[in-house]
């Protein structure tokens, strides 16, 4: 219960805090709007607060064993059904992508098809989704799950948002740095992962 609990407050934070880092000058010019203040928010942000806020509250209570698996596959699967409705709000949500070229550009309602970048998400969630069962059947130790659907969101998002608006700070997105930071976290399972070198380990 305390664990879901932190899992969930961090989570509020997190996604809070960086919408506003997204575009620092923007939140300094509007630091007194409420409305822009409690508008946004991100789903990278809401993963990396609930992941520190659940691995502060595990050591507060003494508890050592990985704990994210069972949210893996229902995290993912509430993200894609989510960017069904960012997809939906057009412009208004702030998930559209660049202007393009290509045929399956969406026109959002400014007269530019752009990408339709909350599509992919929802296509790579699907496939990643299918991923994680394969790994739960064939078996895993504990903190496998979740630790590879970190790796793989966090990797995605890296490289999708080069096709989004977005205010670069030397030369990434905030939510970009905060995908790096979170690889590099994980990097040991990264390396594995790319190497392909079995399990995923404990931890």
């Amino acid at each position: 219960m305390w664990l879901v609990a932190a899992a969930a407050a961090g989570a509020a934070v997190g996604s809070k805090l960086l919408y506003w880092l997204g575009d620092p000058w923007m939140t300094l010019q509007r630091w007194d709007d409420p409305v822009y203040l409690m508008a946004g928010k991100t789903i990278v942000g809401g993963l990396l607060g609930g992941l520190v806020a659940v691995e502060g509250m595990k050591q507060r209570l003494g508890i050592t064993r990985p704990t994210g698996d069972l949210f893996a596959i229902p995290l993912a699967v509430g993200m894609a059904i989510g960017r069904i409705g960012c997809f939906l709000s057009g412009l208004g949500d702030h998930t559209h992508g660049l202007p393009t070229g290509l045929p399956w550009g969406v026109d959002f309602g400014d007269g530019l098809r752009r990408h339709p970048t909350q599509l992919y998400e929802i296509g790579f969630l699907v496939l990643l989704v299918l991923w994680l069962r394969t790994r739960e059947r064939q078996g895993h130790q504990e903190g496998d799950l979740f630790k590879a659907f970190m790796v793989g969101y966090m990797a995605f998002r890296l490289l999708i948002e080069f096709l989004k608006p977005g205010v670069p700070l030397m030369g990434l997105t905030a939510i970009q740095w905060t995908c790096l930071a979170l690889l590099v976290y994980y990097r040991k399972d990264v390396a594995r992962v790319l190497n392909g070198k079995g399990a995923m380990a404990h931890g």
